[in-house]
């Protein structure tokens, strides 16, 4: 069986589809659906459309209702009359088989749904053998319990991806599109052999961790795009791939750090993010691992995110999954240069809403019960950066003597 071919990502059209249920209201939707749009972006698609429908739940058979299904379908057909083309419609959850083969019958486009979405997106980012690997093992893993409907989805599809690129690349990079023919038998059988891998993988890593000697361990974590790999270019006077697109960085990159006489290994680690796949969490584990193996946590948060908030919660329950809700940890809030706010006029009697707080106001809130625990910085701009590094470098300090306390690289007297 082939690895994955990474192909040249190409402008596909594609509709979004959401839905505002009880515990999703609009607004929440709406911002699930600029992050969905985002993410399409990243796969090399343009979004041209959206749908919404108000609901108490999904549709267990169409995901969204008839007449929403019937109203997207009149919309793919008017737009190809007028000669564009829908490439595909993405839905923002994790769609069943059974949805899929019923929304396809129905629209006759390409369907994708988030889980796919994100694969896919890791498919093209992956470089080095581990992360091809673990990718390879999550999309096998999506494909097991929707196989019947794939092949025939890919076959109609074929052609798509490969070292040309080409049309239909988007949500089809990976082993399907070029293994039509592979029965359950031969994926699970693949999966064993791709787990076995990863140990391996994982006991080679292992021992690499091992052989970095007494020095503490600080991982940068947090939402995918909040600049963690800006600041660890900035911390090790590295460079380490940053872009403005989601999941920039897949594989875990390592760097030795020194601030003044001080040094230690920080970790870049992969993005989280909303509705994170469970196959990509368990797939991950041994790239995750450096989380886990951390001394100190830095929770990278982009302030100038309206939700940031929210963003905060998503990584904290899954680091709590990952067993590492008790590490040592200090909340760095990134693009300070960027946060924005809107001043209300004296004889507006609205309450107050997050909108109008300045930066000032918001660090004067929940914020400051964190203390030392808590940065303002911009990585861009530098803004902040010697007091960020100095604050560094006190728990690291501070992390050293405790965990090594006979060392003696530290040529400063321990109070």
């Amino acid at each position: 069986m082939k690895e994955f071919v990474i192909s040249d990502a190409q402008a596909e059209t594609a509709v979004l589809v959401g839905l505002i249920t009880q515990t999703q209201n609009e607004r929440k939707t709406n911002e699930y659906l600029d992050e969905l749009e985002f993410l399409a972006h990243t796969a090399g698609a343009v979004t041209v459309k959206r749908f919404t429908q108000k609901v108490n739940g999904p549709n267990s058979v169409t995901y969204v209702g008839k007449g929403k299904l019937e109203e997207i379908r009149a919309y793919i057909e008017a737009e190809e009359e007028a000669e564009r083309e829908i490439g595909m419609v993405i839905f923002d959850d994790e769609l069943s088989a059974k949805q899929l083969r019923n929304i396809e019958k129905e629209l006759k486009v390409k369907i994708l749904d988030r889980t796919s979405l994100i694969l896919d997106i890791f498919a093209m980012r992956a470089q080095t053998a581990n992360a091809k690997t673990q990718v390879e093992l999550a999309q096998y893993r999506y494909m097991l319990p929707r196989l019947q409907r794939l092949w025939t989805h890919l076959e109609r599809q074929g052609g798509g991806s490969g070292s040309g690129g080409g049309k239909g690349s988007v949500g089809l990079r990976g082993p399907g599109e070029t293994q039509l023919e592979t029965d359950r038998r031969i994926i699970l059988n693949r999966i064993t052999l791709l787990k076995q891998r990863l140990v391996e993988i994982d006991k080679q890593m292992s021992t690499q961790r091992k052989n970095r000697g007494r020095t503490i361990r600080v991982a940068l974590v947090g939402y995918t795009n909040v600049g963690k790999s800006t600041i660890m270019n900035m911390l090790a006077k590295s460079e380490v791939f940053a872009e403005n697109k989601l999941f920039a960085t897949l594989d875990t990159t390592v760097r030795k750090v020194v601030i003044d006489n001080l040094p230690f290994l920080l970790a870049d680690t992969v993005g989280f993010i909303r509705k994170l796949p469970t196959d990509l969490v368990d797939s991950f584990k041994s790239t995750l691992d450096e989380t886990r193996e951390a001394d100190l946590l830095l929770h990278v948060v982009d302030i100038s995110h309206p939700d940031f908030e929210e963003q905060i919660r998503v990584v904290e329950n899954t680091l709590k999954e990952l067993g590492c809700a008790d590490k040592p940890s200090m909340i760095v809030f990134n693009k300070i240069d960027n946060y924005t706010w809107t001043e209300k006029e004296e004889d507006d009697l609205t309450p107050m809403t997050k909108e109008n707080i300045t930066l000032d106001e918001l660090k004067r809130t929940w914020m400051a019960r964190l203390g030392e625990n808590c940065m303002f910085i911009s990585a861009k701009e530098k803004l902040n950066i010697d007091e960020f590094r100095e604050t560094i470098y006190r728990k690291v300090r501070e992390l050293h003597v405790q965990k090594y306390p006979y060392n003696d690289f530290l040529y400063m007297d321990v109070e």
